[in-house]
Order: C-alpha cells, then sequence, then structure tokens
C-alpha cells in the first residue's frame, strides 16, 4: 500500500488555504519482517513508525510548516525526489533539510534531482553554513536519463521482502520537468499450514524453513519441496506523480500497469486558451483539467488525482458562484472523463492498494486495484 498525503497543492504562490507543492507518499508493508528484524502490526493503522518510511516529491516553501501538522518524521524520510527547478517545487528544501540535521537525523538521505538543484544546496551551505550531518545521496536526474537503458530507474530497498523502484519521464514545461513513477513490490509467503497438517506433518522447525522456501526432510525421511507448502504472493503498487506539464501524452509509456496518476491542473481548458491569446509570446506550458482528464480517459488509467491550482481557483464547489472555485476545475475533468476522479487539497490523504497476485506455482488471482480517500492527515 501507499498512502499519499497532500502537502501543497497552490501552483506559484501559497494561498490561505494551501501551500505550494509537495507531496509525500508512505510506503506500507502490513505484513512480513522489516530489517532489524522487528515485526510489524497486520494493520497498517497500528504499524510502527519505523515500518513507515515516505517519500517527499517536491518541497515548496513552508513544505517542514506543513509537516508539523501531521505524523511524519523526518528520520523515516527515503528519499527526497525534486521534479523540476521552479521555486514552488524545491524552495522549501534547504529549510527541511537544516531542520531534519537539528532533530538528530544521522541516516542517509537519498535525493533525486537535477543537477541545478545540487548547485543551489552547495550555494547555501557556503553562505549559510549549513551543516548535515548525514550523507546526502545525491542521484542527478540528468545522469539517469542519459544511460538510455532498461534499468535507468532508482532502486531503494527497505527490507529484504520490500522494495521500491523509481523511474523517470522527461514532460514539457518552461524548464525541464519530470515525472516519478514509484512501484512498491512487496513479497509475501505463506505458509500453508492446513496442508501440512492433513498430511500429518505437525508443527516444528522445519515450518519455519519451508516458509523461508528451504526443502526440508522430516524425521520420518520425507522430502517437503517448499514450492508445495507456501504461497508466494507479490504485491505491486504503482502510482505517477507529473512535475508541471503542458503535454499529459509525454506519459503515454510510464503509465502502463499504473494505479493512479497524479498530475497538476492549474487552469481549466477556457481560461489556459484566453492566457495563450493574450499573450502569444508567453506560454505558462502548464496544463488545463480537461486536457489532462482526456489523455487520461484514452490512457485507460481508472484513478487521477489533480493538483497545482491557480490561487484564482477559490477552495468550494459551487458552480453557481460567480467567483472561480474548484467547481470549474472539477467540471472541466469530468466533461471528458468518466473514471475516478478527486482534486485534492491541502493534507487530503489517499491509499492506493494495487494488485495482488500469486508468483508460485498455484493458480494465479489477482486483486482490483483501488484508491480511496481517507481524509485529512491535519493532526491539531
Amino acid at each position: 500500500m501507499l498512502r499519499l498525503t497532500f502537502l501543497g497543492t497552490s501552483a506559484g504562490v501559497p494561498t490561505k488555504q494551501r501551500n505550494v507543492t509537495a507531496l509525500a507518499i508512505e510506503c506500507l508493508n502490513t505484513h512480513g519482517t522489516q530489517p532489524n528484524n522487528q515485526s510489524r502490526a497486520a494493520n497498517h493503522n497500528n504499524q510502527n513508525k519505523k515500518s513507515r518510511p515516505w517519500l517527499l516529491i517536491d518541497c515548496g516553501e513552508g513544505t517542514q510548516q506543513q509537516l508539523l501538522h501531521t505524523k511524519l518524521s523526518l528520520h523515516q524520510l527515503a528519499a527526497i525526489c525534486i521534479t523540476h527547478v521552479h521555486g514552488d517545487h524545491c524552495y522549501g528544501l534547504p529549510g527541511l533539510l537544516a531542520s531534519a540535521a537539528m532533530s538528530g537525523r544521522r541516516e542517509t538521505l537519498t535525493i533525486i534531482a537535477p543537477q541545478a538543484i545540487a548547485t543551489l544546496l552547495e550555494a547555501y551551505m557556503i553562505t549559510t553554513e549549513l551543516y548535515l550531518p548525514f550523507t546526502v545521496n545525491f542521484i542527478a536526474i540528468e545522469e539517469i536519463l542519459s544511460e538510455q537503458s532498461d534499468t535507468n530507474k532508482v532502486n531503494i530497498r527497505l527490507s529484504d521482502q520490500h522494495q521500491l523502484d523509481i523511474d523517470i519521464t522527461p514532460l514539457s514545461h518552461r524548464v525541464a520537468s519530470h515525472a516519478f513513477g514509484i512501484t512498491q513490490t512487496i513479497h509475501h509467503r505463506t505458509l500453508n499450514t492446513d496442508k501440512l497438517l492433513a498430511e500429518g506433518i505437525p508443527a516444528s522447525a522445519l515450518w519455519g524453513k519451508l516458509q523461508q522456501g528451504e526443502d526440508v526432510i522430516t524425521e520420518d525421511g520425507q522430502q517437503l519441496c517448499a514450492d508445495d507448502y507456501v504461497n508466494d504472493d507479490l504485491s505491486r503498487t504503482r502510482v505517477v506523480v507529473a512535475g508541471d506539464n503542458d503535454t499529459p501524452a509525454c506519459l503515454t509509456a510510464a503509465l502502463v500497469d499504473t494505479d493512479l496518476l497524479v498530475h497538476e491542473a492549474t487552469y481549466t481548458h477556457e481560461v489556459l486558451t484566453k492566457i495563450q491569446a493574450k499573450n502569444p509570446e508567453f506560454d505558462p506550458m502548464h496544463s488545463s483539467a480537461q486536457l489532462v482528464a482526456n489523455f487520461v480517459e484514452k490512457s485507460g488509467v481508472n484513478n487521477l488525482i489533480l493538483t497545482h491550482f491557480s490561487a484564482r481557483y477559490q477552495g468550494f464547489d459551487n458552480p453557481n458562484s460567480k467567483t472561480p472555485n474548484m467547481a470549474s476545475i472539477r467540471l472541466d475533468a469530468e466533461s471528458v472523463y468518466r473514471g475516478n476522479l478527486w482534486l485534492a487539497a491541502d493534507f487530503d490523504q489517499y491509499m492506493v492498494d494495487g494488485a495482488v497476485e500469486l508468483v508460485s506455482n498455484q493458480e494465479g488471482c489477482q486483486k482490483k486495484n483501488r484508491v480511496q480517500y481517507i481524509g485529512s492527515a491535519r493532526s491539531d
């Protein structure tokens, strides 16, 4: 499962209701063993905090202040991904890193971002004497994309059974902008105890070995093959989070087998057209809600969350109001999209539960992908 928490949903500038862009993605493993042999509760709501590593996608100014209203910990932050260099997506990064240092963080932190972000951080370190007591593993997007191979992705291993793959897709904007494909894979081996008992094989240390995939021999000389008694489940959840982008079709390949797309919808189609016509020499190179929704409808992705709204749109939803509001964005998207649609607000949380299939010798099964709004993350 992936739990998304929107920390900022405004485009360009903050408003009284919305901060600028930031999105937290918690990587939940509701079964299995985490590193250092710490146990996990079966219910995600009861998981130990150390079993909840998370990613931060973009870090607009004020992101660390938003985090104070949630239960997210900078000590559990596994990686930061920056889509592009515009300030509403990265100005909060130096302050957040400084706060992580002051809170006592010592674990290595991965940052996946344009090379210019490394230059920005170096400037802050030189001019403000910013000291980080932890190692920053900086991975430049340009280097990843230059590899030109099927393996040009970043792998983050959370445990032996739990891993993340982060792939990058170039988008179309005024500066180089990117989408991050986040794929969580969890392997879970379940021992078929009923079968063992039915065959007269009592509980013993052999059961544990079977569950770990080892073939064993019983005291009476019977050989037991692990594949005959273990169900190997593979849980895969994938979301794609796009940075600023005026050409949704850039995401065609990235959306294959994707459970959810998070994409900007800065304007309605009518407003975007007026802006482009008013000043032909300047194109903001953003998407309208209708433009994104039309592409996603044709792509077959069933779940779409729109974010990054212009400050001109008020947070309420009233199609009868003369004041531009979220109903304008919603109706623009609904005019062409029939899937599940949400308009993100600050602190909104969504649970994404991907597909589960059997990968052992038994017949495969599939659990329908689903995305669910679960309320506000604001804890005060």
